[in-house]
């Protein structure tokens, strides 16, 4: 009888690209329904035109490198790219803003770099912080939690730009909870004033609680089947909620308390899905502590003072700099070497 011969290894990989992809994305399910709920067929429409570019986007730059493109668009890398950067804009903004972003993300930020795996920067973050900066205004386009335009009126303002007959594009539109707290902030208002707004729910934005409770529930899943580690979002999480719990002790009626940090605009979503991103984040189990507490400092700073309403995308950029310094004094040391000693 002849038995089959396999070659080493024999231990299969716990995890390859293809399965570690399709798991983000099965773990950001939740999210996409809650998202849609909340804020109507624009997420899906925004998922469809990030997602499709950044797919044609890749083909086209593999393309021209000359490399196989099947089986690297099989890896779902770019798909995750364009529906995180979906995720990250306004369900209305106008088509052009998803294409843009995507293509950006893939083009500069990714194959440029010499594809995954060399990109120095994520490359969803890239993609959105260009169109943020470039096309501020088109960035502000959220509706209100639960009160969304239909589907006829989602698709007339997303690719022809315009609102229903006798209706202003403002009367559909409104700020962040997160925006309209640092306005009113501004304006001299405190907080104790602000309680009876619409936009601010019990721990956070309304609707935005619910959205990242489900970001949280796939990160949780996440961790659970070991995609990623529990360093960076523990430490994200953590240095955000103390920063933002010992200004809220000292001045409560000027500093939102850790919970509205924790539960509203992106916290969530950067913490288990963004900040996590094992090309440009920190490899070391130490260094993964110091860059994810990093994300959480600098994203209370820019959301406190800086001049945009959320600061996860800036913040995760910034500790991309910072990455490769960090692994390198967070080193672990190796066995039979003395601290110090020449290796």
């Amino acid at each position: 009888m002849e038995f089959q011969r396999f070659s080493s290894p024999h231990l299969p990989a716990e995890h390859d690209i293809n399965l570690m992809m399709r798991r983000v994305l099965l773990a950001l399910l939740p999210g996409v329904a809650c998202m849609t709920w909340l804020f109507g067929w624009g997420v899906l429409v925004n998922l469809a035109l990030a997602g499709g570019s950044a797919l044609l986007a890749e083909a086209g730059m593999l393309g021209v490198r000359g490399r196989p493109v099947a089986p690297t668009l099989q890896d779902g890398s770019a798909l995750l790219t364009g529906v995180l950067l979906a995720l990250a804009i306004p369900p209305l903004a106008p088509w052009w803003i998803a294409v843009t972003g995507s293509a950006f993300a893939i083009v500069i930020a990714k194959q440029l770099y010499g594809g995954l795996g060399y990109n120095p920067f994520n490359p969803a973050m890239v993609g959105y912080v260009v169109v943020l900066v470039s096309f501020p205004l088109e960035l502000t386009l959220w509706p209100q939690a639960w009160h969304a335009p239909d589907l006829a009126t989602t698709l007339s303002m997303v690719f022809a730009g315009k609102p229903p007959a006798g209706m202003a594009i403002d009367a559909i539109t409104m700020a962040t909870p997160m925006d309209s707290l640092r306005m009113q902030i501004g304006l001299g208002k405190s907080l104790p004033q602000l309680a009876g707004n619409s936009l601010f729910g019990y721990l956070g934005g309304t609707g935005w609680e619910w959205l990242n409770g489900c970001y949280l529930l796939g990160g949780l899943w996440l961790l659970r089947v070991r995609v990623i580690q529990w360093h960076i979002p523990v430490a994200m999480l953590g240095a955000l909620a103390l920063l933002a719990g010992g200004f809220h002790l000292l001045d409560p009626a000027r500093y939102a308390s850790p919970l509205f940090h924790l539960l509203t605009s992106a916290t969530m979503l950067g913490a288990f899905f963004i900040a996590t991103d094992p090309v440009t984040a920190c490899t070391t189990p130490r260094g993964r502590l110091w860059y994810g507490a990093g994300i959480g400092i600098l994203v209370w700073i820019i959301r406190t003072w800086g001049g945009y309403p959320d600061g996860v995308a800036f913040a995760v950029l910034l500790m991309n700099l910072s990455a490769p310094t960090i692994d390198y004094y967070t080193r672990p040391r190796v066995f039979g070497h003395r601290p110090g000693s020449a290796e």
